[in-house]
C-alpha cells in the first residue's frame, strides 16, 4: 500500500515556490485571517441564536433542533457542488470560496429582516449553512495548493488555530454587544454582518486567484540579449502547420476520485470513524447533567475544548508532518474514545476538565490532519472535488452516528448508550488501523 503523507510530488503538482522552506506560505496565513474574521461573525450568531429563537421568539427546542439538523445535513451535500465548481475552468477556488463567504455574511441581514417570521429565519439559516458548505472544500484545496506536500500538516494546523481563535472571540463579542445595547439582538446581527463582509474583503485583497501558480518568491531569470537577425534564405520552405494543443484532462468527478485506491481507503476510514462519533453537544450535555451545572454556564463548556484545540493545532500538524499523518489521526480518535470512557466514571470537576482536554486533542489531531493525509492522493485539478467527497462522507456519517446515539439514549438511557458508542468507536478504530495505508508499501 502507498503512504499518502510522503514528501513526493504528483506529476501535475504546481512548482514549489522558492523560499517557503519552513515558513507557512502567505496564502495560508491570509486564508487563516479570513477564517478568523468569518468565525467571529458566525459564532456571534451561533452564541445567541438559541436564546433569540427559543426565548425571544418562542420557538420550541424541538423546532430549533429540527431546523439546525436539517440545514447541517444540507451543508454536507452542498460541499460536493462547491468542490466541483472550484475545479472547473482551470481552478476557480477563490471565486467559489468568496461566494460562500459572502452568502454567509448576507444571511445575517436575513435574520435582521426576518422580523420573527419562521420562514425568513429558516431561509437565513439555510443561506448561512449553504455558504459554509460551498466554501469549505475550495478553501482547503487552496491550502493544499499553496503549501509543499511535506508541510501540509503545519499549514492546516496554522489555519485551524486561527480559525479556532475566531470561534473563541465570537461569543465574547456577542455578549459584549448584548451588554452594551441592553440585549438588542438586532445589534448582534448588524455587527456580525459587517464582520462577515470584512472577511470577504480580506479574501479578495490578500488571497491570490490561483494559489497553485508560482508566486513572487520565485527568483527572476536574466533576460538574454536578442540574437542577431539572420539574412533571409533565397527560397524559404513553408512553415509547418502547428498541431492543435491537446485539450486539458477533464476534472475528476466523485466516482473517478473514489476509483483511486489510496484515496478510497481514506474516505472509508473517515466514514467509519465518523459514524462512531456521537457529537459534541451530547458530550457537553452529559457533562452538564453529571455536574449539575447551571444553564448559564453551559456555553463555557465548548470554550474549554476550543481553547485546547487552539493550543494544540499547530504542534499536532508539525508532528503529523514528521511522523506521518496516519498515526496522529488514529491517536486523535483514541483521545475521543478516552473521553467516552472518562464520562462513564463518576462525575466531578476533574472528569469535566479531562473530557474537554481530550476533546480538544481529538480535533487538533484529526481535523486538519485528515485533509493533509488525503490531499497528496488527489490531482491538482480535482483536489477541491476530492476533498468535498471526503468531507461530505464524513459529515453524513457523523449525522448518522449522532442520530443513532440519540435514539440509543432515548431507548436505553445515557450510560448504556455511551458504553455502546465507546464500543463502536473501538471497533471503528481497529478497522481504520487496517484500512488506512501505512508508511511503506506492503
Amino acid at each position: 500500500m502507498m503512504y499518502l503523507a510522503t514528501t513526493g510530488r504528483r506529476s501535475d503538482a504546481p512548482p514549489r515556490p522558492v523560499g517557503v522552506g519552513r515558513r507557512v506560505p502567505g496564502t495560508v496565513v491570509a486564508l487563516g485571517a479570513v477564517s478568523l474574521v468569518t468565525d467571529i461573525s458566525s459564532e456571534m450568531v451561533t452564541a445567541v441564536l438559541p436564546l433569540y429563537l427559543v426565548l425571544g421568539l418562542g420557538l420550541s427546542p424541538l423546532q430549533f433542533g429540527f431546523f439546525d439538523g436539517l440545514f447541517n445535513g444540507a451543508t454536507a451535500l452542498v460541499r460536493l457542488l462547491g468542490g466541483r465548481l472550484a475545479d472547473r475552468g482551470g481552478g476557480r477556488h477563490r471565486t467559489v470560496a468568496g461566494a460562500g463567504y459572502l452568502l454567509s455574511a448576507l444571511s445575517r441581514l436575513g435574520l435582521l429582516l426576518a422580523g420573527g417570521a419562521a420562514g425568513g429565519i429558516a431561509a437565513a439559516m439555510a443561506a448561512d449553512r449553504l455558504g459554509k458548505g460551498v466554501r469549505t472544500a475550495p478553501r482547503d484545496a487552496m491550502i493544499t495548493l499553496s503549501a509543499p506536500p511535506e508541510a501540509l500538516g503545519r499549514a492546516f494546523g496554522v489555519h485551524r488555530a486561527m480559525d479556532t481563535t475566531g470561534a473563541l472571540l465570537g461569543p465574547l463579542v456577542a455578549f459584549l454587544v448584548l451588554w452594551a445595547t441592553a440585549d438588542a439582538y438586532d445589534a448582534v446581527f448588524v455587527v456580525s454582518f459587517a464582520t462577515g463582509l470584512l472577511g470577504v474583503v480580506v479574501l479578495g485583497l490578500f488571497v491570490p486567484a490561483d494559489p497553485g501558480a508560482p508566486t513572487t518568491l520565485v527568483r527572476p531569470t536574466r533576460v538574454p540579449k536578442p540574437a542577431p537577425v539572420p539574412k533571409p534564405a533565397p527560397s524559404p520552405k513553408p512553415a509547418p502547420v502547428p498541431k492543435p494543443a491537446p485539450s486539458p484532462k477533464p476534472v475528476r468527478t466523485a466516482p473517478r476520485v473514489l476509483a483511486d485506491p489510496a484515496f478510497r481507503r481514506v474516505v472509508v476510514a473517515a466514514a467509519l470513524l465518523g459514524a462512531a462519533t456521537i457529537g459534541d453537544s451530547f458530550l457537553y450535555l452529559l457533562l452538564q447533567r453529571g455536574l449539575d451545572l447551571p444553564a448559564a454556564l453551559f456555553p463555557l463548556l465548548p470554550l474549554g475544548s476550543a481553547a485546547c484545540y487552539l493550543l494544540l493545532a499547530v504542534p499536532a500538524g508539525r508532528l503529523a508532518d514528521r511522523s506521518g499523518r496516519r498515526i496522529p489521526f488514529l491517536l486523535g480518535h483514541g483521545a475521543l474514545l478516552a473521553a467516552y470512557l472518562t464520562l462513564l466514571a463518576p462525575a466531578g470537576p476533574a472528569v469535566a476538565v479531562l473530557v474537554l482536554v481530550l476533546l480538544g486533542v481529538f480535533y487538533a489531531a484529526t481535523d486538519g490532519v485528515l485533509m493533509a493525509l488525503a490531499a497528496p492522493a488527489l490531482p491538482v485539478r480535482g483536489r477541491a472535488s476530492g476533498l468535498a467527497v471526503l468531507q461530505t462522507g464524513q459529515a453524513l456519517a457523523r449525522l448518522v452516528g449522532a442520530a443513532g446515539f440519540g435514539a440509543a439514549w432515548t431507548w436505553w438511557g445515557p450510560r448504556p448508550a455511551l458504553a455502546a458508542a465507546a464500543l463502536a468507536l473501538a471497533v471503528a478504530l481497529t478497522a481504520a488501523w487496517r484500512i488506512l495505508p501505512g508508511r511503506k508499501a506492503r
